[in-house]
């Protein structure tokens, strides 16, 4: 099992009613959810840890994992409320209003953490779960626990915007850098974390601290692995984009899927990972991607639509 760890939220997007007044509507999101989401979707034993409530927008994300075949058994449930997040559009652009005091899934803390069988044979962790206190300190011991005995993944996944304490971000960053056997980012993450500078001497440099692969994904261009051997690039499908919600969220489950479906999701393989094997991840990473943006709203595919 892939075991996802971190945020669960509802959406609120910007809507008209019938009787065009303004209104919002509530979507199940998160990028770490994103993610498990397309991995049950591939056909991956996926697990989510997380804090969900027991409100109604609690059983409604609850309700979405389960239709996805994502296992929730080791989620934490509580009567705090869901976290929220309101949606404005001004010229196009994005704004976030974020309800998330005393939430369910804000206020995990590391007395939380499940103990983990060993049918957990990989972890992903990623974006504002790891930004807010107290569940950002709880991931980051789950994953510095974990990492010793088992691959774990962290898709950097900045939001700039919401990072209050940077200092202290930036260096859990690095402790989870560090640790980590993956590590995704963006280009434009890439350059946040490390600086100015040229993409590929940049993501080389990431691979001194300590992981075995570093992907770089550059939206329509496509995606870079980088190993001890060298860096793959894969191109990304050619598609009509109508946006792109979720389309990071899902290259990390085709990544982790295609490595998981080459008996390659392992330390030792990992370690020594066949250009072919990265290539054929990279691939499932991309084309996957390439769906989710083809269509409006984090809809990862299934894996008959690939």
């Amino acid at each position: 099992m892939i075991l996802c760890c971190g945020e669960a939220l509802i959406d609120m997007l910007p809507r008209i009613t019938t009787g065009g007044e303004d209104a919002f509507a509530p979507y199940t999101g998160g990028a770490v959810f994103n993610t498990a989401v397309a991995l049950g979707r591939l056909g991956t034993d996926v697990g989510f840890f997380t804090g969900l409530s027991r409100d109604l927008f609690g059983q409604r994300l609850e309700a979405a994992l389960a239709e996805s075949g994502v296992d929730t058994s080791l989620a934490l449930r509580s009567d705090r409320p869901t976290t929220l997040a309101f949606v404005t559009l001004t010229d196009g652009q994005a704004r976030y209003a974020f309800y998330d005091e005393n939430t369910a899934a804000r206020m995990i803390t590391p007395d939380d953490l499940p103990g983990l069988d060993d049918s957990v044979e990989a972890l992903f962790f990623g974006c504002i779960s790891l930004i807010a206190e107290p569940c950002g300190t709880a991931y980051e011991t789950l994953m510095l626990r974990e990492a010793g005995a088992r691959v774990t993944m962290l898709d950097t996944n900045i939001r700039p915007t919401f990072v209050s304490n940077e200092a202290a971000y930036r260096a859990r960053l690095d402790r989870m850098i560090a640790a980590a056997d993956i590590v995704k980012f963006s280009d434009e993450d890439l350059h946040w974390v490390a600086g100015s500078g040229d993409t590929a001497e940049l993501a080389r440099a990431m691979l001194d601290k300590g992981p075995k692969l570093i992907c770089i994904t550059e939206g329509s261009l496509g995606a870079t692995g980088y190993t001890s051997d060298g860096a793959f690039f894969e191109p990304a499908p050619k598609v009509e984009v109508a946006d792109t919600v979720g389309a990071g969220d899902t290259f990390n489950a085709g990544l982790l899927t295609g490595l998981k479906d080459a008996g390659a999701l392992s330390k030792p393989a990992l370690a020594d990972l066949p250009e072919e094997v990265l290539r054929a991840a990279l691939d499932l990473g991309t084309q996957a991607a390439a769906v989710t943006v083809s269509r409006a709203g984090a809809n990862p595919p299934r894996r008959d639509e690939l």
